[in-house]
């Protein structure tokens, strides 16, 4: 049972012995700062069942408690608040337990317990990664592992869009235009260099748009009547009706975007357990909407056309095949849905990391699997999430005004590096440690910048203010992390046993306090899909860090049990501050 629940029921058996009165339930505060205790029992809520001075009942309350339970050894009333001062032997015991857990705050799944398949990353196989690709790669990573550290099972799975019109333009503008050049011969990775295709092909657009219009053409027919674009159109429909050559093209360049993924993503620290391709699951959930209509979830209009009716719902009615019987994409994601719990029978949930601006799209498609009576469909989540905005302003793939991710990652690295060298932290180092540390910090700061910001919000991006050293940012914890560990590599002395009973100062106090925050704040993280609540977590922990560094002596203790408690201290939260920075991605240096 942990301390809260221990000082609920206590205050619930105090209102029973002494009032013959019966609380459901008990309201706990943080104890403010400026009163003395460290749990605060809040009384008015109680006046519905006891009747009296609230004052008064705090000092029953509080007489009683220290009597029977041991951990409380002092308390105080401030009008209608309990402020209960809690023993230091409690606190030393926690610390004790927890001292030497590698593990801290995890919790192992259960054998038989169902998976969560994350769904995260999703690109386009006509351009590399970008800096919206770089927040849904964080946030979907980070959240998996959330969830796993929370206790569950998780499989970390992405779908590729490799089929369809914008395939086409990259492959078709490269086949006109490309002079047979490839990622070896131009030193370019594939993403990068199918990228420019796609670029390419909008210049070419425009430019024969243009073109029309100036000879008179309306703008609209303009559009449409484009030559390159007939000839996309065209080449995606010898993709679809298995052209030989079109399908070797494809395969090619495909695979040069792949391996290009592949890199970025290694060197973002994200990784994946099963992928989907569009290519494969374009035709899926045909099946299912014929299953739906012997079902009577979905119905058929006079042109064929086949609808889901959610205007019960409040939403409307949703198309979900075409008159013609061509799939449109929420009948495909609802074969993908279905296809991938068949691949994973263990899978009782979903969650879907994409941006904010398919949240309708989701609603529907949750909604269709329930009504199609799959009992997973309950524990199926959208992770929106808002945009990534830079000083600049809005990103825009077809004119190749985005910003490139790998781009970013080596202006990030530069950044820390031109930041750390002003400050003078890496003397002494040699040019490849520089460069690793470099690495870590830049890298650190843009996964914290982006995930300590809730899901929800937009982001403005600024790289250089990321990277500062002092205030709620990564490389600020990762200082602290390593002055932590030039501490113990200072610790010259056997500090591995148990200091025994010593007297705790106020900055300790706060210290273990938020230690024993870190498994709530696990499972938290997972319950709200928000691994801004580990990021904020982790710099309130470092903030009390701190503070105790900065006020209390470590190896000028008055006496060795003292030094050796505070050299553990010091370990024990340079261990959580690398465990929550994992569960963000992030890694932490030893030196710095």
């Amino acid at each position: 049972m942990s301390l809260q629940q221990t000082i609920s029921e206590g205050a619930k058996t105090a209102v029973r012995e002494l009032y013959s009165a019966n609380l459901e339930s008990v309201e706990l505060q943080a104890t403010r700062k400026e009163f003395e205790g460290d749990i605060t029992v809040v009384v008015f809520p109680m006046l519905r069942v006891v009747k009296g001075n609230p004052v008064q009942i705090g000092e029953d309350l509080g007489k009683y408690m220290v009597e029977h339970i041991k951990e409380i050894k002092d308390y105080n009333v401030v009008k209608g608040f309990l402020n209960l001062v809690i023993s230091d032997s409690y606190y030393l015991d926690f610390f004790d337990a927890i001292r030497e857990d590698k593990q801290y705050g995890f919790v192992s799944p259960s054998k038989d317990s169902k998976a969560v398949m994350v769904e995260y990353s999703s690109p386009n196989t006509n351009k590399p990664l970008h800096l919206g690709h770089i927040r849904n790669n964080l946030l979907g990573y980070a959240v998996a592992q959330v969830i796993k550290a929370s206790g569950k099972k998780v499989i970390k799975t992405q779908i590729i869009n490799d089929r369809g019109i914008h395939i086409c333009k990259s492959m078709l503008a490269w086949e006109k235009y490309g002079n047979r050049e490839t990622p070896e011969s131009t030193g370019l990775k594939g993403d990068k260099l199918v990228g420019n295709y796609y670029v390419k092909f909008d210049k070419v657009y425009k430019e024969q748009i243009a073109e029309a219009i100036a000879s008179g053409k309306p703008e609209e027919d303009a559009k449409k009547e484009a030559p390159i674009l007939i000839e996309a159109q065209e080449m995606l429909r010898k993709w679809e009706a298995g052209d030989k050559e079109v399908v070797k093209l494809w395969e090619m360049m495909n695979k040069w975007v792949y391996e290009g993924f592949d890199q970025t993503y290694k060197t973002l620290g994200v990784d994946f357990d099963s992928y989907y391709y569009e290519s494969n699951t374009y035709l899926l959930g045909k099946d299912n909407i014929e299953e739906g209509l012997v079902k009577g979830v979905f119905f058929k209009k006079e042109d064929g056309s086949v609808w889901c009716d959610l205007t019960d719902e409040g939403l409307d009615e949703k198309l979900v095949l075409r008159s013609d019987g061509t799939a449109v994409y929420m009948t495909q994601d609802i074969g993908t849905a279905i296809q991938r719990v068949k691949d994973n029978p263990n899978v009782g949930g979903m969650i879907y990391t994409v941006g904010n601006e398919q949240d309708y799209h989701f609603k529907v498609l949750f909604l269709i699997l329930k009504k199609l009576g799959y009992d997973w469909a309950k524990n199926l989540h959208h992770l929106s999430y808002g945009m990534v905005d830079l000083p600049s302003g809005k990103m825009k793939s077809r004119e190749g005004t985005v910003v490139d991710a790998d781009d970013l990652i080596v202006e990030m690295t530069e950044t820390a590096g031109n930041i750390s060298k002003d400050l003078g932290k890496l003397e002494g180092y040699s040019e490849e440690e520089k460069a690793e540390v470099y690495k870590t910090i830049g890298l650190g700061a843009l996964k914290y910048f982006i995930l300590k910001v809730d899901p929800k919000k937009r982001i403005l991006f600024d790289p250089k203010e990321s990277v500062d050293f002092q205030g709620n940012t990564g490389p600020f914890i990762q200082y602290t992390y390593a002055r932590i560990q030039a501490i113990l590599r200072k610790a010259d002395f056997d500090w591995s046993k148990p200091a025994g009973n010593i007297i705790l100062h106020e900055k300790e106090r706060e210290l273990i306090k938020q230690l024993e925050f870190y498994p709530e704040v696990i499972q938290s993280a997972a319950n709200d899909l928000s691994p801004a609540i580990i990021a904020n977590y982790t710099y309130d922990l470092v903030k009390s860090y701190n503070s105790f560094f900065q006020n209390v002596s470590i190896f000028g203790a008055n006496t060795e049990k003292e030094k050796q408690f505070r050299v553990q201290l010091s370990g024990v939260v340079g261990n959580v501050i690398k465990s929550a920075f994992s569960l963000l991605g992030i890694r932490v240096p030893e030196r710095m």
